[in-house]
């Protein structure tokens, strides 16, 4: 189930919404929150039900082992808990998600015919074994309480609002709201708008732009000239960035309503001024784990710089592969963490002394990058990065402006929602808010009404694409 999807709008929604407030306790309130997860999960891939309960309940035994011989002083067998628990989650992510691409590796470079498992990804397993990870070890390093009760550690892991699709939340951040949340009307006003806000962000400019990106990089590279290419690429750096940080706003949305305050995932990601600042900014929670959960304990940058580049390649190669089993992942991060060596070697103090420059240079380089992370093989990517710089013609190649137009959505629709991507990636929403705040008390509420209509207005047109049946992707299969 979607949320940008009108059984989850009109139905699941609503009739949730209706029955948590009606609770009076929030020991009830998480219940609820518990089954509607469950059957939220459920409702996808019931098959793989058990699997999400399982990384629950290896993460409550991990926790409750390692809180117990931490207060034994028995810090072997805490460690030995915290490997355990580590080698469990981690055995079921690498099963699951990377046996297939393992397998198939193995057989070409030994020229084996072993037969490769045929899995289907579980929706959400890399987000919530990061998270219940990130739980295990914060116990271990005494950051938070073990948690005794296994139905808090499940509503903590399981709720539906960040299951499937980030942001990673740590269980420090929500540890006390599990049990002491309240909710005001600010709570469920400011959520209720960030979800139609979020929701906005993916129907209708990611599945704009979601169209078109589908449609061109469904060409053979070859057949795209430098103009074609570059709608498409640029159609997918409008796309992810809506998608993902549109399902971000609901989630926080959603958090917000029943009282949990989730933290900020992105932050204006294509205003960055330099690479390392673009990873400063985008997807925050899954840069925040593995600085806090690989890189730190690698040593971070308090050690000598060959040891440095060492962590930044391990990092970067964990990172692509998180995202995907397959080598264009694995590329995707070798390029960016090859960026950050050479930024911090090279040329990012002298970027960050010419204003313009260093953004056109980011903005470059990150639409680049989304074409390695787009492409389905290492082939195509580079005959798309070939053709973007003129390989195969300048013009739109043997793929016609008829087929742009047509087969690919390429039309006045289109315009729009790329040009409201644009606008609204260089931060003006939140140069707006901070003015209306600053407002005199009259404005200020004249303000908000017109904030709620548009609110409305962006409600609507969401629920009529839906209901037209309008393309809408889910990006998050292969996570």
């Amino acid at each position: 189930m979607l949320f940008s999807s009108l059984i989850f709008v009109c139905a699941f929604f609503p009739l949730f919404f209706a029955l948590y407030y009606l609770l009076p306790k929030r020991s009830l309130r998480n219940a609820l929150l518990l089954v509607f997860s469950l059957f939220f999960y459920a409702w996808g891939r019931v098959v793989y039900l058990p699997l999400i309960l399982a990384a629950s309940l290896i993460g409550w035994g991990g926790g409750v082992a390692i809180g117990a011989f931490r207060e034994r002083k028995k810090p072997g067998s805490a460690r030995a808990s915290l490997i355990v628990s580590l080698v469990l989650l981690l055995g079921l992510l690498g099963v699951f998600k990377y046996a297939g691409f393992f397998v198939e590796n193995l057989n070409a470079i030994a020229g084996l015919e072993l037969p490769v498992p045929e899995i289907v990804l579980p929706i959400g397993i890399s987000f919530y074994t990061f998270q219940i990870l990130s739980y295990v070890v914060d116990v271990y390093r005494g950051d938070v309480k073990a948690q005794k009760n296994p139905g808090l550690v499940m509503v903590y892991l399981c709720a539906f609002p960040q299951l499937i699709a980030g942001p990673v939340v740590r269980y420090k951040t929500v540890e006390e709201e599990l049990t002491g949340r309240e909710v005001t009307r600010d709570d469920v006003y400011a959520g209720l708008r960030r979800f139609v806000t979020g929701l906005g962000k993916k129907v209708l400019i990611a599945n704009v732009a979601a169209a078109a990106a589908d449609g061109i990089f469904g060409y053979e590279p070859s057949s795209c000239g430098a103009a074609a290419a570059w709608i498409g690429a640029l159609a997918y750096t409008i796309q992810i960035y809506f998608d993902f940080s549109g399902y971000s706003d609901m989630a926080i949305g959603m958090g917000r309503m029943m009282g949990f305050h989730y933290l900020e995932n992105f932050n204006d990601p294509y205003t960055a001024t330099s690479v390392t600042d673009f990873w400063r900014r985008w997807h925050i929670s899954m840069s925040s784990f593995f600085r806090d959960y690989v890189y730190i304990p690698l040593g971070g940058n308090r050690v000598s710089k060959p040891r440095w580049v060492f962590n930044i390649a391990v990092v970067w190669m964990l990172t692509g592969l998180w995202h995907g089993a397959a080598w264009t992942f694995v590329l995707w991060g070798v390029y960016y963490g090859l960026l950050l060596i050479l930024e911090k070697f090279l040329w990012g103090k002298p970027l960050e002394r010419i204003p313009v420059l260093n953004r056109l240079y980011t903005l470059l380089l990150v639409v680049i990058g989304w074409v390695l992370f787009r492409a389905e093989t290492l082939t195509d990517a580079f005959g798309m990065l070939r053709a973007m710089f003129g390989g195969y013609g300048m013009g739109t190649g043997t793929v016609t402006w008829t087929m742009i137009l047509e087969r690919s959505s390429v039309n006045g629709i289109f315009i729009l929602a790329m040009l409201a991507g644009i606008i609204l990636s260089t931060g003006i929403g939140k140069k707006l808010a901070k003015r209306a705040e600053a407002l005199p008390p009259k404005r200020r509420t004249a303000t908000e009404c017109a904030a709620c209509v548009l609110s409305l207005v962006v409600f609507v047109l969401s629920v009529v694409s839906l209901a037209a049946g309008s393309y809408n992707p889910f990006i998050y299969f292969q996570f």
